[in-house]
């Protein structure tokens, strides 16, 4: 997919953005063995894919990737995820998407891991709009805008060209 408008991040910036934050998770979960990044699709999940990767290289802490399913379209429908409740129960846990507009499918994703017991929980975004209507805010992000209700931001993660667009 090719995003045109005012280009907010390139590829290396993106890059040295997911960088940092995975050493902010680092040291933020230091004491962990293991950490569930639970990414929503589409540009979320490719973001803790990625913070994965980081990890992987900067700590000795074993991320666990999970694909959170939800509607972003019917916020109260069911949310489901890739791997069993069981397998991120009484463990550290961190919800991953790539733009936070509203707040509503971070919130509505919140409520679903309240329903099991977590040693730690926190939130990441790459790009922090600063437009919540409900009470909810990013504990990591890449980089926050002041935008207009009428833009729209945009990540494009496609590999060699990847960018932030505000459209």
């Amino acid at each position: 997919m090719k995003v045109t408008g005012n280009k907010i991040l390139n590829h290396i910036e993106i890059a040295h953005k997911t960088r940092r934050i995975a050493y902010q998770i680092y040291e933020t979960f230091s004491e962990e063995k293991e950490v569930v990044l639970a990414g929503i699709p589409k540009g979320g999940l490719e973001l803790a894919k990625r913070l994965q990767s980081e990890l992987e290289e900067i700590s000795d802490i074993k991320p666990i990737l999970c694909e959170v399913h939800i509607n972003k379209e019917e916020l109260l429908s069911e949310i489901t995820t890739s791997i069993d409740a069981a397998d991120y129960e009484n463990k550290a846990l961190i919800l991953v998407d790539d733009v936070l507009n509203s707040g509503g499918t971070l919130i509505y994703a919140v409520r679903h891991f309240l329903n099991v017991p977590l040693r730690k929980f926190k939130t990441v975004v790459l790009v922090d709009r600063n437009h919540k209507r409900y009470p909810i805010k990013a504990d990591f992000k890449g980089i926050s805008l002041s935008t207009s209700l009428q833009e729209h931001v945009e990540v494009d993660f496609n590999g060699k060209d990847d960018g932030v667009y505000l459209t």
